[in-house]
């Protein structure tokens, strides 16, 4: 896996992150430092970091996928509000 800028900056937020951001979320904490990053650049590379196994998808009840660290942990999911606690 060829490691870019941009993947390096996605797999920081994932991993400083304790409140399994949206693939939205993480682009706009992109764009932070690289403003011209894309949500598609965003989306491809939370990919290849899942298939990586760098960092974890989690399904949520919202049909909203969200992101986590690879650390071995359950996640508990709100079926009212949709909120995930590690």
């Amino acid at each position: 896996m060829r490691n870019t800028k941009q993947k390096e900056l996605i797999l920081n937020i994932i991993n400083n992150s304790y409140n399994h951001p949206t693939a939205y979320d993480v682009y706009l904490e992109c764009k932070k430092e690289i403003p011209n990053i894309s949500l598609g650049t965003v989306y491809r590379n939370l990919n290849t970091l899942i298939e990586s196994s760098s960092i974890q998808k989690i399904k949520s009840t919202d049909n909203i996928d969200r992101y986590d660290k690879m650390i071995t942990h359950s996640h508990f999911i709100c079926n009212l509000c949709n909120k995930i606690i590690d």
